[in-house]
């Protein structure tokens, strides 16, 4: 089983950033894929990005590709998602999301991540 608690979300005008953190417990977190996804009021969940056990294979949204980046600190069980150039759509709830790692192609859809965190607000006004 693995824990995982995100943090840093809050009220942010256009073309500011944010930082969101995950922090995971509960098994060895450099065994795990990672993912961050968003969900809007009315909208499916989608993926926003995605890094592999050691953060050397990523994957990111085309809505937020070049403005958001996700990192992974083994040490310190944590991963981030940095937004920046934020938009008044980027607002959703944002969650992290965990999964074994495998070899091969990094997945990144929403069925393949086994563990998820309560979801941290991100609400970007105009």
């Amino acid at each position: 089983q693995v824990q995982l608690v995100e943090s840093g979300g809050g009220l942010v005008q256009a073309g500011g950033s944010l930082r969101l953190s995950c922090a995971a417990s509960g098994r060895t977190f450099s065994n795990y894929d990672m993912g961050w996804f968003r969900q809007a009021p009315g909208k499916e969940r989608e993926s926003v990005a995605a890094c592999n056990w050691s953060g050397s294979s990523t994957y990111y949204g085309d809505s937020v590709k070049g403005r958001f980046t996700i990192s992974r600190d083994n040490a310190k069980n944590t991963v981030y998602l940095q937004m920046s150039s934020l938009k008044p759509e980027d607002t959703a709830v944002y969650y992290c999301a965990a999964r074994p790692g495998a070899p091969g192609a990094l997945r990144v859809g929403i069925r393949n991540y086994d563990y998820w965190g309560q979801g941290t607000q991100v609400t970007v006004s105009s």
